[in-house]
């Protein structure tokens, strides 16, 4: 008897503790997703003067993506309501890490202004991916709070973006292409993380 009471008592910690796991993956993609869109916006004159571009290109390197991402959103959202969530993450995931290390190797501000906006294609999808599957995740009880988190992400990111761009285009090694590639390793660490127990 007690043997059969003890198992469910110690589900609970361990489905916690996965869910956690779980989050945290997912709030960190999250975080890379959005830091990407501000990312570039201190180092946009050494990008241009770079590759040459005009100063037409200039204002298109950010609003390319901008637009892309915001008009793919309600999309995305459309999907996982027909397919399985889990495969529309990893689709996103690949999308916005290609579409990254495209940005980074680009050649002209023409290609990196499409690798933009293809990156703001997988931005779009992670921003909505994310809520959707936290939302099947976390009962509505606890939603609030880690709708909190999820506030509190979007937020550092936002006025992160820019701060660590200058960080990068200072260091002489790195340049701006590293402002493109640093959001790959971490993306592809945190979606490891992000696959744990939800609702697909």
């Amino acid at each position: 008897m007690s043997a059969h009471t003890a198992a469910p008592a110690e589900a609970g910690p361990a489905d916690h503790r996965a869910v956690l796991r779980s989050l945290t993956g997912l709030l960190i993609v999250l975080f890379t997703a959005v830091i990407s869109s501000t990312v570039v916006s201190v180092a946009l004159p050494q990008i241009v003067g770079s590759l040459k571009g005009s100063q037409t290109r200039y204002t298109w390197v950010v609003t390319a993506m901008l637009l892309t991402s915001t008009a793919s959103t309600p999309v995305w959202g459309g999907l996982a309501d027909l397919f399985s969530k889990k495969l529309l993450f990893q689709i996103a995931i690949g999308l916005f890490v290609v579409s990254s290390l495209a940005c980074g190797f680009a050649r002209n501000t023409g290609r990196l202004i499409a690798f933009r906006a293809v990156q703001g294609l997988g931005v779009g999808a992670l921003q909505t991916l994310v809520q959707v599957i936290i939302a099947a995740m976390i009962s509505p009880r606890e939603r609030g709070r880690y709708n909190g988190y999820l506030g509190g992400v979007m937020a550092v990111a936002t006025v992160g973006g820019p701060l660590l761009d200058g960080a990068i285009t200072d260091v002489s090694w790195l340049g701006w292409r590293w402002c493109f590639f640093i959001a790959v390793p971490f993306t592809l660490a945190a979606a490891e993380r992000a696959a744990g127990p939800r609702s697909t």
